[in-house]
């Protein structure tokens, strides 16, 4: 299947159904990946404890001052996040998929919100155009290929 064919609503579509098929699938190592992300990234896995080094040091080694996104100073826009690009709570197994793991700023960030990669997509073509070729550049193609099987 090559993806790079396909208009953005039939990848919606697509991304969609595959999510959701998975979703029900569920097991309970899934919810594990899903909670050793917060133990990857939070002392004892509670955000008010902390960040772990081991996640400040992912943090610097992958990123610059930039937002991939917006292409804003991280400082102009209240710092840096670690956000999955195919939501956690929707694609629990890649929570601690480092392919799935991007640095972007915490406006990017709160735009982006729980949206699918193609959710997210679409809605970047339609209300920042401007922006669309950044995410676009970031799609994570490799993990959404994995989703078909």
């Amino acid at each position: 299947m090559n993806l790079n064919d396909r208009e953005l609503k039939e990848l919606f579509e697509l991304a969609d159904k595959i999510g959701k098929k998975r979703y029900h699938k569920l097991t309970e190592q899934d919810f594990e990946n899903y909670k050793k992300f917060d133990y990857w990234r939070y002392i004892n896995g509670d955000g008010e404890c902390g960040t772990t080094q081991e996640s400040k040091d992912w943090v610097e080694k992958h990123s610059n001052w930039y937002c991939p996104i917006c292409g804003k100073n991280y400082s102009a826009t209240n710092g840096k996040t670690i956000d999955h690009k195919l939501p956690r709570a929707q694609y629990p197994w890649l929570a601690m998929n480092f392919m799935n793991l991007w640095v972007i700023c915490q406006a990017c960030n709160k735009d982006k919100g729980e949206k699918h990669w193609y959710e997210y997509e679409h809605y970047m073509f339609v209300h920042h155009p401007e922006l669309y070729l950044a995410v676009k550049a970031a799609r994570p193609s490799q993990l959404l290929e994995s989703l078909k099987d």
